[in-house]
């Protein structure tokens, strides 16, 4: 069994970016990460990006709207961003305060600084396989760790548990490319689907989205396939400081004897995500110039 290190691949592209970014002449890439409120977790993701921007030598513009903004006074941030030609990212960090709404602040974005990828016009391009568009994080970041670990989807079955527009959807799409070359066979299963164990046994990559914890267990998973596990749970354990541990949408002590790849939780998409927002952004700026 191989332990697919999103750690690892995760700081090799933002080495890649490093040299990239230090090799541009003039105005250096720019993200803005725009927060509102102060919630724990995003607070925490929000200064990793940050941190990660830096490393590369990606500018970051932290704005920080407090938790009483309007819907109005929001848009009305986002439409200056796009107005700015020195931004060439812009990333509203979610979850938005409750009274707010998400999606509608999402589709506001300019699509060509849309570096999450959840503008309609972006999720269309990766439907029509055209790479001028961003692809969403996440899912760009499970297209890295296959690649980089040797995994050809080729003629494989792709089983993608979980259909959100953030995962799911996108993943699916991507493993189903021909322009790019991934050429798998894709089914997605959902809350809908019946018998999804027979349909897993089937995968030879296993990509588990759905958001339930160790959801996947042995008996669901045929041997030697490469499992992708996307979740991240709170799990209550009372032998662990916090009270809590984290885990997957797999099983992972049962599970991983049984898989050729595997990604752990932590440690496996989790990394990837922010490293391929940085990618976006890169890829934003030099759109920007060309």
């Amino acid at each position: 069994m191989q332990l697919i290190d999103g750690n690892q691949i995760a700081a090799d592209i933002v080495a890649e970016l490093k040299s990239q970014v230090s090799a541009l002449s003039g105005r250096k890439p720019c993200i803005a990460l725009v927060r509102v409120g102060e919630d724990p977790a995003s607070v925490s993701y929000v200064k990793k990006k940050e941190k990660t921007a830096a490393e590369i030598g990606i500018e970051s513009r932290i704005i920080l709207p407090p938790a009483t903004t309007t819907q109005a006074e929001l848009e009305k941030l986002i439409d200056d961003l796009n107005a700015d030609p020195t931004v060439d990212g812009i990333l509203v960090q979610s979850p938005l305060p409750k009274h707010l709404d998400e999606p509608a602040a999402f589709r506001r974005l300019a699509a060509h600084k849309d570096v999450d990828g959840f503008h309609t016009l972006n999720i269309g391009k990766v439907a029509q396989e055209d790479d001028t568009g961003f692809v969403a994080c996440t899912p760009a970041g499970i297209m890295e760790l296959l690649a980089r670990s040797g995994t050809d989807l080729k003629g494989k079955h792709v089983v993608v548990l979980g259909r959100s527009l953030i995962v799911g959807k996108p993943v699916a799409l991507l493993a189903l490319q021909k322009k790019a070359g991934a050429n798998g066979t894709v089914t997605i299963c959902h809350s809908g689907t019946k018998d999804v164990a027979a349909i897993t046994r089937q995968a030879d990559v296993l990509i588990a989205a759905i958001g339930r914890a160790e959801f996947v267990t042995a008996d669901m998973v045929k041997p030697g396939a490469v499992i992708i596990d996307v979740g991240i749970n709170r799990v209550a354990d009372p032998s662990k400081k916090t009270g809590y541990r984290l885990t997957g949408d797999v099983h992972f002590p049962t599970v991983s004897p049984l898989a050729s790849k595997i990604t752990p939780v932590p440690g496996g998409v989790g990394p990837m995500t922010v490293a391929m927002l940085m990618k976006n952004t890169v890829k934003a700026h030099r759109q920007s110039a060309a």
